[in-house]
Order: structure tokens, then sequence, then C-alpha cells
């Protein structure tokens, strides 16, 4: 194809679904560096802070998801749909792509919506194990459906689906420093067991809530901790530690992570939510993994998604409501256990799926061309 390749690709709402958009951007970018691409998402949330600063340009749309407790409230709802679906028109009629691609999220409705009756070839990337609603909907009009578990024809056309995997930030395959130093850069001993709890870049009240609930366990255990409490919560566990009792020596508290691959790479084991790509990240850096599926989320995808990795060896995992009582005496047993954590090692490395922004590029390529 001679002509100039333009794309759109649409979604976000969380890091789950925009870290999938901007590496689907850029391994686009790697084979066709001529490459046009147009970022549209929803105004208010993170992508329109997250796509600009890794260097591509969005346009925001006012859509927001339906109040379920003041249905009131959903005339504005309604309102702010059918103006989004205006807006979605009028971008793509200005920006010409040859293909659309959704990541799921509130934008990627009414963007491929639009792009479908327009004529333009579609492809959407579902990361969980249980569908979203917006990607269901969707289904129909798209060419193609990427996704990263079996079993997915539950919920759309078998003969659309690829199994490709989701893509993952390169930064994390790409960590060359030593586990030695990726301890010692937290003033930890690399000597130790190191135990990294992260709950996303807010934080998990229940995650944090097993720490302070259990600090005797942390001083006594003989291993040190990695704590990511999230921005959240970070003020008031620091407060807490100044007033009522002192932090453990072995404890290392941040409330934000910048580099994930280093802090992965001081992990022996590692406790988290359950969010996809956090799951495909594991998968490939092969990392022994407690999963705390988070309640509040949509057809509780979380437990799912961590219910695919338990059911073949391949993590552990610890329900919410559970977590604050037992979580943590888990972690120290499990992390003192060379067997156990070889073994989730070598079962989490069997589910990995290398190169899936690369495959994924290929098909939305395929399609611009197809469909030109």
């Amino acid at each position: 194809m001679n002509k100039e390749l333009r794309v759109i690709i649409s979604g976000g709402g969380t890091g789950g679904h925009i870290f999938p958009a901007v590496s689907i951007a850029n391994a686009i970018k790697v084979l066709r560096p001529d490459v046009k691409i147009l970022f549209v998402g929803a105004l208010g949330r993170m992508e329109m802070q997250r796509v600009p600063a890794a260097g591509y340009e969005i346009k925001g749309l006012p859509i927001c998801g339906f109040d379920r407790k003041n249905l009131l409230k959903n005339v504005i709802v309604l309102f702010k749909i059918w103006k989004s679906q205006q807006m979605a028109k009028k971008i793509i009629k200005d920006f010409q792509p040859q293909v659309a691609v959704g990541v799921g999220g509130y934008a990627s409705g009414p963007t491929l919506n639009k792009a479908a009756s327009m004529g333009i070839p579609c492809l959407i990337q579902e990361q969980n194990s249980y569908a979203g609603v917006t990607n269901k909907l969707l289904a129909k009009k798209a060419e193609k459906i990427c996704v990263a578990y079996d079993g997915m024809e539950r919920f759309f056309p078998a003969d659309k689906i690829i199994k490709t995997g989701n893509p993952v930030r390169q930064s994390l395959l790409e960590t060359t420093v030593s586990h030695e130093d990726a301890v010692t850069s937290f003033g930890l001993d690399p000597r130790k067991k190191t135990i990294l709890l992260v709950g996303g870049s807010l934080g998990a009240r229940t995650v944090n809530e097993s720490v302070i609930n259990h600090l005797d366990i942390v001083r006594k255990s003989g291993v040190q901790f990695i704590w990511q409490t999230g921005k959240y919560y970070h003020a008031q566990i620091m407060e807490y530690f100044r007033k009522k009792e002192e932090k453990p020596d072995n404890l290392f508290v941040t409330d934000f992570i910048s580099d994930m691959g280093v802090a992965y790479k001081a992990a022996d084991l590692v406790i988290s939510r359950a969010g996809a790509s956090s799951i495909s990240e594991f998968c490939l850096i092969g990392k022994p993994v407690i999963l705390v599926p988070s309640p509040n989320v949509a057809e509780d995808h979380q437990t799912k998604n961590a219910m695919a990795l338990v059911n073949v060896g391949a993590a552990l995992y610890v329900k919410d409501s559970e977590a604050p009582d037992q979580l943590l005496a888990l972690a120290v047993k499990t992390v003192n256990d060379p067997t156990k954590l070889e073994s989730l090692k070598e079962n989490i490395l069997k589910l990995a799926l290398p190169d899936s922004a690369e495959i994924i590029a290929k098909e939305v390529i395929r399609l611009a061309e197809n469909g030109d």
C-alpha cells in the first residue's frame, strides 16, 4: 500500500486499557514508520494524560458510564452518548482512517460504532477472560477480535477470534538490572527473600490492611517487603507510622513505583490485583504471584482472570474479603518454599504469549490494506 497509513485507536479508562493501546501503536510504528495514529479517549479519564505522555495525539469525547444508583442522572448520560457519537463521526471524517482499533473502555463504543457504520474495518482487543460490555456490543461489527484467553467464543464469534495475548509495557521486558542491584536500590538486603505488594497506582485498601494488621508478621518473618501503598492511601499510612507504631526496618514503603521493571526484578514473590495487563506481565517475566482480585469491577472479571491461572497451578489466590487475615501469612510461607516458587514460575511461564503487540499490529495493517 503506497498510501499513507492512518489508524484510530480508541478506549481507555484504566492503565489496563491504556498500556496495551500504546503498545499496539508503538508496534504499528515500528512496522510502518510513516503511520499517522490518532487516539480517541474519554474526557477526564487517565488516557487524556497518559497518551500524550507516550507521544501520541488524542481527542476526548464527553462519554461516561451509566449511574446505577441515580437513574435520573442517566438522562445526561444518554445526551453524552449522543454527543460523543456526533463528535466521533466528525473526528473520523476529518482524520480519514483506514482502520479503527478498540481496546475497551467508554470511548471505544461510539468511536468504533461510527467507524463501522462508515465502512471502516474495525479490530477490537479484549484483555480479560470475561469480555467487557463495550467489546461484546462491538463484536458483531468488528472484523477481528484479539484475545488473551481460551474459551472466548462464549462472548464472540469464533471465526473472528485470534489469540494474541495482551501487549505489555516494553520497558518491563527490557530491564537489564540484576536482582541484587534491584533489591539494593530499595535500600534492602539482596541476601534476603523479597515480597512486592502492589495495588495499582491508586492502591488497594485490602492489600494495605493486610500489612497494617500484621506488622508483627512483617517484623518476625525474616524476609523483606516493598510496599506500594498507592497515592490515595499513602499519607494516612505514613501518619500511622508516625503516631501509632514504628515502621519495621525490613519494610520499604512508597506511594508509587515509576520503574516496575526494577521492582519486579527485586521481587521473589508479588502480591497483586488480578488485572489482565498485570497478569500478562507476570506470565512474560515468569514471576510467582499471589492474586487478590478486586471485587469492585464489572462482572467480577478479576476473579475470572485469577482462576484461569490458579486452575493450572500458575498463581495463588486469596479472596479480597479474606486478605486482611490470611494474605501476609500465606505470602511469607510461600516465599520461603523454594519448590513452590519454582513450580509457580514454571507454570506461569507456560502461559506467556510473547510478541502480542506485533501480532496485533500486523492484523491492523492487513485490515487497512484489505479495506483500501
